[in-house]
């Protein structure tokens, strides 16, 4: 059986990890499309020629074409600008606005069967954007956000309990940004509830971290941002989708009357497939919960409202 095309829209940071695990893991074929003549060429030729020592048959290719996407089943974008120190996500929407517009032609004239996952930030309107151009349907156009939010929050609660990663289930709604909403009574460790492990006092210092938690590293690196946890998020959700494992995880899908939300991209649990976007799953909220859960749909709201297409 052929292994899938995978084309990857951008060959920065987390464009490169992402052809290394699709590679390395014989997940596909993946094809870097960047527009800097001979980075993507350059970055396929070192990672091809180190796939014999991963043990790896897949074939690595980079083009600044968009023509040698055609035939690709699944596009993972995360071309754009990376935050700076003192930058917000949403700092980021005017000049990744244009990339995003040119890069959902390139996959609808190019790739027009595809499934398309969507990194770039600002996240919540980058995938919107995506949709609104692209005109896919809206099981094929999903944004990776709460997956990334969602092991940041796991990751904070495993070190403070010095417990296996593994054992710590966790879920972050809302929008990719400061107003993300981690919901604190649906995270457990091997089924137990956080609440009962530790204080308030942790839990609230976590969640504080786990909004934050781009920003630390963005701050720590100076020259950039996070590209080896978003890639390997964006990563599970391909295998879920390529290998239809039907995973539930947490994405940004295109609301049509769930939650109350209609017409936007908001971080939502939902099971991933060969269908794509399957179906979304609605949780229920407490009072507390559910304001700030509108307060972040609110943000998405207001840079939507930016976009002039």
């Amino acid at each position: 059986m052929p292994r899938p095309k995978i084309a990857l829209i951008g060959g920065g940071n987390i464009g490169g990890v992402l052809a290394e695990q699709i590679a390395y893991r014989e997940l596909g074929d993946p094809v870097i499309f960047d527009v800097v003549e001979g980075l993507p060429q350059g970055k396929a030729l070192d990672m091809a020629e180190g796939a014999p020592l991963a043990g790896s048959d897949s074939r690595i290719s980079g083009t600044n074409d968009y023509a040698d996407i055609a035939g690709a089943e699944l596009v993972i974008i995360t071309a754009g600008l990376a935050r700076k120190p003192g930058m917000s996500r949403d700092d980021l929407l005017s000049t990744n606005l244009k990339i995003m517009t040119q890069v959902a032609a390139g996959v609808r004239d190019n790739a027009p069967d595809a499934y398309v996952i969507v990194v770039s930030n600002p996240l919540d309107a980058m995938v919107y954007t995506f949709k609104e151009i692209s005109g896919f349907p809206k099981n094929r156009v999903v944004g990776m956000a709460g997956v990334l939010d969602s092991t940041r929050f796991r990751s904070f609660v495993a070190w403070e309990l010095g417990v296996s990663v593994e054992d710590v289930t966790a879920l972050v709604l809302g929008g990719h940004g400061d107003t993300m909403v981690p919901l604190v009574r649906y995270c457990t460790v091997a089924g137990i509830p956080v609440a009962k492990l530790l204080s308030q006092e942790k839990i609230d210092a976590i969640v504080e971290r786990t909004k934050g938690a781009g920003g630390e590293v963005v701050a720590l690196l100076k020259t950039g941002s996070a590209f080896v946890s978003p890639a390997l998020s964006a990563i599970e959700m391909a295998e879920s989708i390529l290998r239809d494992k039907k995973r539930v995880l947490a994405c940004a899908c295109l609301l049509e009357g769930e939650y109350g939300v209609d017409g936007l991209y908001v971080g939502v649990p939902c099971i991933l497939g060969a269908g794509g976007v399957e179906r979304v799953i609605e949780v229920e909220m407490d009072a507390e919960e559910r304001k700030l859960f509108d307060a972040s749909v609110e943000h998405v709201k207001t840079l939507i409202d930016k976009i002039q297409l």
